[in-house]
């Protein structure tokens, strides 16, 4: 039986957050932006310094995936998230780079520093405590 596209990109995420959360960062699936679009993973951590990571489960879900550059200007630091069988020549070399598993991950390459600006981060912060918020009282 092989495993979806989506099997695998929950499984890395679930990798990414190990590490995010080790590194001292809150993390959250699938956070909605002010601009409609959804991001993979975020994490903020106490100082509000908050990363993304865009999950890529295969060379064709890269390929067909544009958005991911609308990212940067909500971050401090971005990086794709990949399994370890991923060709990484694929991926752009100036953005940070995670190899994960469903169990753990590790940082290959580091992100630039993004200076996302105070309102920005406010707005970032706001939005990811508030559906934090909601999908705890779903529970």
């Amino acid at each position: 039986m092989t495993e979806s596209r989506s099997d695998k990109g929950v499984r890395l995420a679930k990798g990414v957050q190990v590490l995010f959360e080790a590194m001292g960062y809150a993390s959250m699936t699938e956070v909605k932006l002010k601009s409609r679009r959804r991001v993979d993973v975020m994490g903020i951590n106490d100082k509000g310094r908050i990363l993304i990571a865009e999950v890529k489960s295969g060379p064709a879900d890269f390929r067909s995936d544009t958005k991911w550059q609308e990212y940067l200007e909500y971050c401090d630091e971005f990086f794709f998230a990949v399994g370890e069988d991923f060709p990484m020549g694929l991926l752009p070399d100036d953005q940070g780079l995670i190899i994960a598993d469903e169990f753990h991950a590790e940082v290959l390459r580091q992100s630039q520093d993004f200076k996302l600006n105070a309102a920005r981060r406010k707005n970032v912060i706001l939005r990811f405590a508030r559906q934090a918020a909601t999908r705890l009282r779903a529970v």
